[in-house]
């Protein structure tokens, strides 16, 4: 329920209340009732995940847009699927650029057993997906990372995720563990397809998201429909009070 189009692209400094809050999703043209604010200014004071459910289309996506958006931050998206594994969500090696390197060494005997195959496991060949491009330097300071659709992946990678976001940090066995130097900003989403475990539920703040009431709905036809006649716009309320 947003548009980016007037969005700022420089950095912007976190909200410091929750009216803050509030006037922030305003400039990103997305309108929150104070409980909502609440939740994400929360979520973004104290660093922890926000975690939203609800119905499609209530607007849950759309949250992490805005945010990356009127911050100024970059916006990493992990969308989840059934299948999902660590080689799509996190890390994979690049393995034809080893096979390369490899022949390339054999050919040249430039290189000895034991070093090559340290230099093939090295940063250089690493894949970044986007959980660990999340926990990387970004020029605009941290990003967010919206981990969409949660209640579609496997539980097992459900489990994966508590290493993530206990300590934002990532095991790569050939390299060891790589800590993000400064948190990023995650928003989890559900549709609520089936429960989301409550071991990953307690390392965020949880907020149900609902259809808007017919007071938020007025103002977000007028908004995101600001010709269209007020007549209409009263019709279009009622009648989605009475469905």
């Amino acid at each position: 329920m947003s548009s980016l189009k007037d969005a700022s692209p420089s950095m912007t400094q976190l909200p410091t209340s929750v009216d803050a809050t509030l006037s922030l999703l305003a400039k990103g043209d997305y309108v929150a009732d104070r409980s909502l604010a609440t939740a994400v200014y929360l979520s973004l004071s104290l660093k922890r995940p926000l975690f939203l459910e609800g119905e499609a289309g209530v607007g849950k996506t759309e949250i992490a847009k805005v945010l990356a958006a009127t911050l100024g931050r970059d916006l990493v998206r992990l969308q989840c699927y059934e299948g999902l594994d660590v080689a799509s969500a996190v890390y994979e090696w690049d393995y034809p650029r080893q096979m390369i390197e490899i022949r390339l060494a054999e050919a040249t005997g430039g290189a000895e057993r034991s070093s090559l195959g340290k230099d093939i496991f090295s940063e250089s060949f690493l894949i970044h997906r986007p959980l660990l491009q999340a926990l990387q330097p970004h020029a605009g300071g941290a990003p967010v990372l919206l981990i969409d659709e949660l209640d579609r992946t496997d539980e097992p990678f459900e489990a994966y995720l508590l290493e993530v976001l206990s300590d934002y940090q990532i095991t790569v066995p050939e390299l060891g563990t790589i800590k993000a130097a400064e948190p990023p900003m995650v928003i989890i989403t559900s549709n609520r397809t089936r429960e989301v475990h409550d071991a990953l539920k307690r390392r965020c703040f949880y907020y149900w998201v609902d259809y808007p009431d017919s007071k938020r709905e007025a103002e977000i036809l007028a908004l995101k429909a600001a010709r269209a006649p007020k007549t209409l716009s009263r019709q279009i309320v009622r009648s989605e009070e009475h469905t």
